[in-house]
């Protein structure tokens, strides 16, 4: 496991947050976010999904499924042991939360959605069918960050097997959006160079949570978790869970 990889748990008060990474990325883009709701008393796990944190390689011999078998596992043990459950995704990890949200329903108490990804406008991605049996990896996607001298913990390279399996789990996700009910706090960038502002307003716009929140990150790209707007997530994220509660 590479140096900086490993999951997080912390245990605290009755009200548990589930935070999940993104595709080829770690636990590490979302370290300083559960630290902070670790601070103010919450209990957290962020899991290392299948594949990550180790060598692209090994992410391409595994799927969809895998990852949201550890993060279903991930949230039945916080909902055994806490009385309300949130969940928190970026990226590839915000559709894992809205996938968690469709299956489990009310046991899921409110969801914080980071540039969550459930399309890209890119046309190369309708060529990803083909290419898994052509190349076995392309160019990386990780580290899009906007403050200096901060860098994401990710691959070198994009592996096509499992990208592929990504793009097919979304058209399930999406599908399904309108069975989301719980209350919904989405953060997303104004400058993202991964995920298209699309996949936010798909999310907005099919969700049926009467409680839906959406802010504009000026200042940050992707991974706004390590970005500038960090800060700001960490803090409207202790505010939604504190005024759901």
């Amino acid at each position: 496991m590479l140096p900086g990889a490993e999951p997080y748990s912390h245990d605290g008060t009755d009200t548990g947050v589930l935070l999940l990474h993104g595709f080829t990325g770690t636990p590490q883009a979302v370290r300083p976010w559960a630290e902070h709701l670790s601070e103010r008393g919450l209990t957290v796990r962020v899991p290392r999904l299948p594949g990550h944190g180790t060598t692209w390689q090994e992410l391409n011999r595994t799927r969809w499924q895998d990852w949201y078998a550890v993060a279903d596992a991930s949230f039945r043990e916080l909902h055994e042991r806490c009385g309300r459950v949130f969940v928190g995704g970026l990226s590839m990890g915000g559709a894992l939360a809205l996938a968690l949200a469709q299956e489990h329903g009310p046991r899921v108490s409110g969801l914080v959605l980071v540039n969550p990804a459930v399309k890209f406008d890119d046309w190369r991605v309708r060529l990803v069918p083909v290419l898994r049996h052509v190349v076995p990896s392309v160019a990386p996607i990780g580290s899009d960050i906007k403050k200096p001298g901060v860098v994401e913990l990710a691959y070198e390279r994009s592996p096509v097997q499992a990208a592929h399996s990504q793009f097919t789990a979304w058209k399930n996700v999406i599908r399904d959006l309108p069975e989301v009910t719980q209350p919904v706090l989405l953060l997303h960038s104004a400058e993202d160079h991964v995920v298209p502002a699309a996949s936010s307003e798909l999310v907005l716009a099919r969700i049926s949570s009467e409680d839906s929140t959406e802010i504009l990150l000026r200042d940050s790209y992707h991974v706004a978790t390590l970005d500038h707007d960090a800060p700001r997530i960490f803090d409207e994220s202790v505010q939604f869970i504190e005024r759901l509660t």
